[in-house]
């Protein structure tokens, strides 16, 4: 009977231990340190014609998503890696250039199309920008912190995607700061919201 009891007990600290915890799968989300930068608006460039000075330029992307090069004109930047922009420079360059001297590379030389919005109950809530990557602590940590009204275990982040779909992912910060779960500690993507209730 005593064992049975003690069975009970340590059964019922374990469901009151996890009943608060946060079931989210956390590695189905991107982490954008780990792929090729994707451009942006405002993102400065260096892209380079082999042997060809005079149709290398250095540009900033403009609103509208482009930039323009001499003899190919506007090209379309954003929503694109480096990699991608350089291959539909190369090619259109093909019309104007034998192909074995249109070896271009793209370089960002200055980062400023990423922005993420840290809102709710911090220290400084506001719209931030960084030229690296900001996980969620960081980004708490950028606005000062968690205010006495903040619930630690009340952490948003609302991600939209290309598809136009918008998602919450929750986070229990009090585990972040004590160093637990690593992996709950995301990289914030441009334009995603964190939101501390």
């Amino acid at each position: 009977m005593l064992v049975r009891s003690i069975l009970v007990m340590a059964l019922a600290t374990v469901i009151a231990g996890c009943a608060g915890a946060i079931d989210y799968d956390y590695t189905k989300e991107p982490d954008p340190r780990k792929a090729e930068f994707v451009i942006g608006a405002s993102d400065a460039l260096r892209i380079t014609v082999w042997k060809n000075p005079e149709l290398s330029t250095e540009a900033k992307v403009r609103p509208d998503g482009t930039v323009t090069m001499p003899l190919v004109g506007d090209v379309h930047a954003v929503g694109r890696t480096p990699t991608q922009l350089q291959s539909e420079i190369t090619k259109r360059l093909g019309a104007f250039v034998k192909e074995e001297t249109a070896q271009v590379t793209v370089a960002v030389t200055e980062v400023n199309s990423y922005r993420f919005t840290v809102a709710g109950n911090v220290e400084k809530p506001g719209i931030f920008t960084s030229r690296y990557y900001v996980t969620v602590a960081e980004a708490i940590a950028l606005a000062g912190g968690l205010n006495r009204f903040a619930s630690p275990r009340g952490v948003v982040v609302v991600r939209s995607e290309s598809s136009g779909r918008v998602r919450k992912i929750p986070f229990d910060y009090s585990r972040i700061s004590a160093g637990e779960h690593p992996e709950e500690n995301l990289a914030l993507m441009s334009g995603d919201t964190l939101f501390v209730q």
